[in-house]
């Protein structure tokens, strides 16, 4: 199947990894899908070795990334898609999250991107061809979530890299898609899967509150289908034109329309003191 696109996906072992994985397969693609141990991927995924190429990888070890992606380029003879999924949620206050705690969140959630955007990305602008979805979140496009400013902030910077990342591309020809699912039903909430604070304070109400909500009401509950999330996002690599911003879920529209007309009350009720601050002779903003 030499003429069969090949797919990098990173998280692979459950939730949208998985459901991409699976889907890729039946529709005919090349899939190299990494996790943090290749036993996680056994028993869920069965495909020949010319289609199907799990990979034990950790993405915050960049030399890891790079072995796979090696790999992954050794094995299938080129890439294609990279899709960057991996990422876990830290609930917590400001106050009250770790350096550490906050270390480990930035370094799944934004340098494990980064780490697979260095190795892959050189291949693809040698090709001048080829797309890069990098899965954000609503959470980093509307930031109001007491107890999960962390998260939040990590998928502000996923959003903000992959926006220059969309600019530095384009003139090469490789397709760049930001993507902010809302709450779909994964085990993105589930109690193992979201890390907590070492020493939470009782005092913030309001976080706890949103934190019980996640993890014990919304869990299992999000409006959200993954195998559709998936089914869309392979849709638009296929169709040719790819979005630069692509918001997944009706909940994930609602606050980005909910955010914007925040940001564009504020400028309108601000806009000549903004305009104040410009030094003398510079020119007037249209």
């Amino acid at each position: 199947m030499p003429n069969h696109p090949v797919w990098f996906v990173t998280g692979a072992s459950r939730g949208l990894g998985l459901s991409f994985v699976q889907q890729l397969l039946a529709r005919g693609y090349r899939v190299a899908a990494t996790s943090r141990s290749i036993a996680d991927l056994a028993g869920k995924v069965s495909a020949a070795p010319e289609r199907f190429l799990p990979l034990a990888a950790d993405v915050t070890d960049e030399a890891s990334v790079t072995a796979a992606v090696r790999t992954t380029l050794a094995h299938f003879g080129g890439l294609d898609v990279v899709v960057n999924n991996a990422g876990y949620g830290q609930i917590g206050t400001i106050e009250e999250v770790s350096a550490a705690e906050v270390r480990g969140n930035f370094d799944v959630n934004v340098f494990g991107v980064l780490h697979v955007l260095r190795a892959t990305v050189p291949h693809l602008r040698e090709r001048r061809s080829g797309h890069v979805f990098n899965i954000g979140s609503i959470a980093g496009y509307a930031g109001g979530f007491p107890g999960w400013g962390v998260y939040c902030a990590t998928k502000f910077a996923v959003s903000g890299l992959t926006e220059a990342l969309h600019a530095e591309l384009q003139p090469f020809g490789v397709a760049v898609t930001l993507v902010y699912p809302g709450y779909f039903r994964t085990e993105f909430l589930s109690q193992g899967s979201v890390a907590r604070p070492a020493r939470p304070i009782a005092a913030y109400t309001a976080a706890r509150a949103s934190e019980a909500q996640h993890v014990d009401v919304l869990h299992g509950n999000q409006p959200g289908d993954p195998d559709k999330a998936v089914r869309v996002m392979i849709d638009v690599y296929e169709s040719g034109h790819a979005p630069l911003h692509l918001f997944l879920g009706s909940d994930a529209v609602t606050l980005a329309e909910s955010k914007q007309r925040e940001v564009q009350s504020a400028i309108v009720a601000l806009r000549s003191v903004s305009l104040s601050t410009d030094g003398t002779g510079t020119p007037s903003a249209p």
